[in-house]
């Protein structure tokens, strides 16, 4: 192959790199133009990690410059309308600080505000069995069982009172993994009004149990008591104490008249009779 030959083959090369390279280019070019025509909105982010319940202050929030079709909804770009109020929901630092994630306005920050309206927040004293060992933290759900006698009857048995009921709160922790919230006495339930009454209860006439559930099970229904005489076949159920039937007597039929005898004496010529009446012990 001559000199020439290898010479245009090259060139011929080059044209086409040229080519291609300024095709890409234009491409290139005109997408970041049509970026940098799009309209920047300004978001507010976490400054810093936010724990559910912190009251946000101005320390809580920064900002981050983005085209207006990068802002997910709900997204502010007024800090006044985050500052002071509860985060109901876990914040990383940088995450967009979204309405869904805030307590209502005016609604204050801790407990109260994760309380939705309609709903109740009822503490229940636990210990390490009741607490499915310490595995009950906030945002778990469980059903409540409770242990007690039925009516006035001696045979125990336990029933599922509550089901798939929210915790939000383990002592005064509202949010957290198992590693980072301690174990605590008394753990707090998310209940309707008609199910607070329930807890409280059960709470006082008998013995309750916590029963974890699976996040993703929201079955409810289907579970009936159990009878402790269920359990054990051999042990009969003790009757409850009732009072003694009052047993009816005949009426005693009135007394026969007093009955007598006569005791004739003789004493010489003369004879007496006297009267006495009979003894009743003979």
């Amino acid at each position: 192959m001559n000199r020439s030959r290898l010479l245009m083959i090259g060139g011929l090369a080059l044209a086409v790199g040229l080519l291609v390279s300024f095709s890409v280019y234009n491409r290139l070019l005109s997408s970041s133009g049509s970026h940098g025509n799009e309209h920047l909105v300004r978001v507010v982010v976490a400054a810093d990690d936010v724990q559910v319940g912190t009251k946000l202050d101005t320390h809580d929030v920064g900002f981050i410059t983005i085209p207006q079709s990068a802002a997910p909804p709900g997204a502010f770009s007024d800090p006044v309308r985050v500052i002071g109020r509860g985060a109901v929901l876990p914040i990383s630092k940088g995450d967009f600080i979204l309405q869904s994630k805030l307590a209502a306005l005016n609604a204050g920050a801790g407990l109260p505000s994760m309380i939705p309206q309609g709903m109740r927040a009822v503490s229940v004293r636990v210990n390490d069995v009741v607490s499915v060992a310490g595995f009950v933290q906030p945002g778990t759900r469980v059903d409540v069982l409770s242990t007690g006698n039925e009516g006035s009857g001696n045979d125990r048995q336990t029933i599922t009172v509550l089901e798939n009921v929210a915790v939000i709160a383990v002592g005064k922790n509202l949010g957290g993994n198992a590693a980072d919230t301690p174990a605590a006495p008394v753990i707090t339930l998310l209940v309707s009004p008609d199910d607070a009454q329930k807890l409280a209860l059960v709470s006082q006439e008998g013995r309750i149990q916590l029963s974890l559930r699976n996040p993703l099970d929201t079955k409810k229904g289907g579970i009936g008591g159990t009878h402790a005489s269920s359990v054990y076949p051999g042990e009969k159920p003790v009757a409850s104490e009732t009072k003694p039937k009052a047993h009816k007597t005949a009426a005693k039929a009135p007394a026969a008249p007093p009955t007598s005898y006569t005791v004739e004496m003789i004493r010489g010529s003369k004879r007496d009779e006297k009267k006495f009446p009979e003894d009743k012990e003979n």
